[in-house]
């Protein structure tokens, strides 16, 4: 267990939380700046760790909101900062309504690599609630994440994103600024949620992306044909791979298709 020193305060970073703090102050005001946050907005931060972030922040945003899930770093975020709102639980479960009150959040955070799936699916769903979200995450996720259609890295969580929100990948994070070092690099990328959504029945389409993604390597017929009636869609589209499809070519197939009721959906 690495023991990481603050101003004189030793907190032992967790690997089970996925804990890596960030040290470069450089790189946390890019990741404001880049964010566009200004004094108005009304800004939660997930996972403040040792407020370096936190730090960047305040110096644009007087006062904003964390959701920290250690409690030794919640009480230090307390101490250290007490104009943030810290709000000591797990952002999977932390209702964000009364956080966001009547307006939208502009979130920011250096999530944790064991559940940046989790987190990223929670901010979806809670799109409605959001402005921006600004996020450091495992570089190989950001990839994944802001890929364009034909590439190995473009498939579900490219598709799901890209579908609800428009994605920048913004810039690569070398390991070296962290402590304790990861073993892989980081990159920030932001996101913002389409004022209106594409896709009226967002379950649906999720469902379907998982199913026509389901096996890469077979052609979108084979993959959705014990789905969905595909008698609607052109037999040229059928012959493709999922990977062929632009996010718009992908909302627009799956308009064509009805589920067929005796079979299940790959999970």
């Amino acid at each position: 267990m690495t023991r990481v020193e603050y101003k004189h305060t030793h907190i032992a970073a967790k690997k089970k939380l996925g804990q890596n703090f960030l040290t470069d102050k450089n790189i946390t005001r890019k990741i404001v700046r880049e964010s566009g946050v200004t004094a108005d907005d009304r800004v939660l931060e997930i996972g403040p760790g040792f407020g370096a972030l936190s730090s960047a922040i305040l110096e644009v945003v007087p006062s904003f909101t964390a959701v920290e899930r250690d409690p030794e770093l919640a009480r230090f975020i307390r101490q250290e900062h007490p104009q943030i709102e810290l709000i000591e639980g797990d952002f999977l479960k932390v209702p964000l309504e009364p956080v966001a009150g009547d307006g939208k959040l502009a979130v920011l955070g250096n999530i944790p690599y064991s559940i940046t799936s989790p987190i990223l699916f929670r901010l979806l769903e809670n799109r409605h609630l959001l402005s921006s979200a600004t996020l450091m995450m495992q570089h190989e996720v950001a990839l994944r994440i802001a890929a364009v259609p034909g590439t190995k890295e473009y498939g579900i969580l490219a598709v799901q994103m890209q579908a609800f929100c428009d994605v920048t990948y913004l810039f690569k994070v070398g390991r070296a600024v962290f402590k304790p070092r990861p073993e892989v690099d980081s990159a920030v990328i932001r996101m913002v949620p389409k004022p209106v959504d594409p896709v009226a029945d967002s379950d649906g389409f999720r469902a379907f992306v998982r199913c026509i993604f389901h096996q890469r390597r077979k052609t979108i017929l084979n993959n959705l044909k014990e789905s969905y009636d595909v008698s609607s869609v052109p037999e040229e589209t059928l012959k493709l791979r999922a990977e062929a499809l632009r996010i718009g070519e992908l909302i627009e197939l799956f308009g064509l298709l009805r589920p067929l009721g005796h079979s299940e959906i790959h999970g």
